[in-house]
């Protein structure tokens, strides 16, 4: 794996300069051998001008938050990371690396969660190159590569969690809809592990779409609202018997009247009759007895 080798490199101001004074020496010999019968004159002129345009060739800039990576004849020489004007040997090869921080806003991918069911996910990844030389020299494209293993990385973590849990015994169990700080952090680290070899790093990754498939979107519907309704009438029963319970206490405490088993059970049917019913019961006055 390469290493990065940060090194400096000489003000190109100087040779400038020197580029402008040899092509200022190359048109002044031009002038003489044009002004005189000494052709030799035109050969200096020519390697002159030449050496200016090289001389000029091995400047170059590098602006804030980026850099420039240093090749020579295929072998790496370093990279140049302080903002400025420089000069190289000019038989180097400069390439321009951006380190400004970059979103890569992920495609929706369809793919099986970890209960087989189809679901749509999508990803939101924030990064930037830390190591020029492995960007340049390990992978062949690193923003290809960023794309790439960035989809492999969700669809892996799709595969490993449940979109979500129904039965009271996984409630527990990281799922994606439920436990998002989790899954993000799970994602992060996955996707650090993967730009390691890329010299990228991850800022920041987020989940930013996450949705069942169309096809079975309406039915999943119906299945968290079956959840929720028995959720919902176990916790009506629940309070319902409390209720009765306490009313039973009550009046046998206070002496309030004297109850036997068959009226204690009309009196709990009654109670859990208007308790857990949906709507508003109607009050049936009894006259007679139970006993005839």
């Amino acid at each position: 794996m390469t290493s990065e080798q940060v090194r400096s490199a000489r003000s190109g101001y100087p040779m400038l300069g020197l580029a402008f004074l040899i092509w200022a020496g190359a048109v002044a010999t031009f002038v003489c051998a044009a002004s005189s019968d000494e052709p030799g004159l035109l050969l200096v002129s020519f390697p002159l001008l030449f050496l200016g345009f090289l001389t000029l060739g091995g400047c170059f800039v590098v602006n804030p938050n980026d850099a420039r990576v240093l090749v020579l004849f295929g072998t790496y020489k370093g990279t140049v990371k302080q903002n400025g004007f420089y000069w190289v040997n000019p038989f180097y090869s400069k390439k321009r690396i951006t380190l400004r921080a970059r979103n890569l806003n992920g495609e929706k991918l369809k793919v099986n969660d970890r209960a087989g069911n189809p679901i749509e996910i999508a990803a939101v990844v924030v990064w930037q190159v830390e190591d020029t030389a492995r960007a340049v020299f390990d992978v062949d494209d690193y923003e290809h590569y960023v794309v790439v293993q960035s989809e492999a990385a969700v669809r892996h973590l799709a595969g490993r969690y449940p979109y979500d849990t129904f039965e009271d015994t996984d409630q527990e169990m990281l799922t994606l809809r439920g436990g998002t700080d989790q899954v993000n952090e799970v994602l992060e680290s996955e996707l650090a592990e993967r730009f390691h070899r890329a010299g990228v790093r991850v800022i920041e990754a987020r989940l930013s779409h996450l949705a069942y498939a169309p096809e079975i979107a309406e039915a999943m519907l119906r299945r968290q609202q079956a959840s929720a309704v028995v959720a919902a009438r176990t916790q009506i029963v629940n309070g319902a018997v409390s209720m009765v319970e306490l009313a039973l206490e009550k009046l046998a405490k206070d002496q309030v009247v004297e109850l036997d088993e068959e009226r204690k059970a009309a009196m709990v049917s009654n109670l859990l009759v208007v308790l857990c019913s949906e709507s508003s019961a109607s009050p049936v006055i009894n006259a007679g007895t139970l006993y005839h």
